[in-house]
């Protein structure tokens, strides 16, 4: 078997209104996603999406006419090509549904086969008032979520407090509620300061009185000591981080210091399916857990999902919704139905073979940037 060829469909979906995330200055007015096909010779593709692909064609001829269940080679060979250009880590979910396919399996039972379901939780893209916060969290419980994921911006702390305590008081103790502080990297351009150590420790000192599950990102990459701070000061509250640390080896780091609870290394934007496996396995064995960012579109979604699930990962498993400004529709766009919680918030494992992708080729013929 042999790969062909390796296509790349670039599409842009155009937003009106603009979605106003927490962690952009800038309001997005489009929503970009790159699909990855890897083409064999015995008439096999397979798709993948999440980072954009910029420069790939660069290192495509390091694929083409290579056999494309030598996965091990092709994670290799994507790290070397992430060295001198972006992240590649779509083709290895590509190469993944190939395998997959050959097999006539979902990916998740080729990575362990833990669960066929995981509780999923919304995670929120947007800053909102107390009171929006809470409609927004009503629809999320009525929708069959268990957990929500609130944003707090770094200069609205109060307000952020207040949504979380909002939440809280209306739908109960039984209702789980985590934070994502946005803290440990930054979007091209964004050259303002991370919140110092002082004003973390006093942040997450408040949120443990309204028993939050867990605090994400709470401090730049770069302060594994204050990370090992947080921890020890807050004993009661999860910390949570790494969904786009990019280094496995830092990634160790963190896992020898115990500098978190809960690693969220993504498939598709950081480390790459096999390599995140590997890091949710050590983290298992040391009691620790691994919920993967799964914030890109329904592809990525997936591919995340597969490798969580192969593994036993969890508690939760973050599913981007925030509506209106973020559906399943508008994050799905490119396949032929959105990826969706079952009526108990569970995201079932596709019984398709591969990664379970059904694209919706009109809606890529439309929104391909030409």
């Amino acid at each position: 078997m042999k790969i062909t060829d390796i296509t790349l469909d670039r599409l842009r979906l155009e937003l009106d209104p603009p979605f106003r995330a927490a962690w952009d200055p800038e309001p997005r007015r489009t929503f970009d996603a790159t699909i990855v096909r890897v083409h064999t010779d015995e008439g096999v593709t397979g798709i993948g999406s999440g980072d954009l692909m910029d420069g790939f064609e660069t290192y495509k001829h390091l694929f083409v006419g290579e056999d494309p269940l030598d996965i091990t080679r092709h994670v290799r060979a994507i790290e070397t090509a992430n060295f001198h250009g972006a992240h590649y880590w779509p083709l290895e979910a590509a190469l993944w549904d190939v395998i997959g396919k050959v097999h006539g399996r979902p990916v998740s039972e080729l990575f362990g086969n833990a669960a066929k379901k995981l509780p999923a939780y919304a995670s929120s893209g947007e800053l909102k008032s107390p009171e929006e916060r809470v409609a927004t969290a009503l629809k999320v419980r009525e929708a069959g979520f268990r957990a929500l994921k609130i944003r707090i911006d770094r200069n609205r702390v109060d307000e952020g407090i207040a949504a979380v305590r909002a939440v809280r008081e209306e739908l109960g103790a039984d209702f789980e509620i985590m934070v994502d502080l946005n803290q440990s990297w930054r979007m091209a351009g964004d050259t303002a300061n991370a919140s110092d150590l002082a004003q973390t420790r006093r942040t997450i000192a408040r949120l443990a009185e309204l028993d939050v599950f867990w605090v994400e990102e709470p401090l730049p990459y770069a302060d594994l000591a204050g990370f090992k701070r947080l921890r020890a000061e807050n004993p009661g509250v999860r910390i949570a981080a790494g969904e786009m640390h990019h280094s496995p080896t830092e990634l160790l780091r963190y896992l020898e210091e115990d500098a978190l609870d809960i690693y969220q290394m993504d498939v598709v934007l950081a480390i790459g399916m096999q390599r995140a496996r590997t890091l949710a396995e050590l983290a298992h064995l040391k009691h620790r857990q691994f919920t993967p960012h799964s914030w890109t579109n329904g592809i990525g979604v997936l591919a995340n999902l597969h490798v969580a699930a192969g593994v036993g990962g969890g508690p939760f498993f973050e599913f981007p919704y925030d509506p209106p400004g973020w559906t399943p529709e508008r994050r799905d766009f490119m396949l032929a139905e959105p990826v969706r919680v079952n009526a108990e918030g569970d995201l079932e494992i596709p019984d398709r073979p591969g990664l379970g992708v059904e694209l919706d080729e009109d809606a890529i013929d439309r929104w391909r940037i030409k």
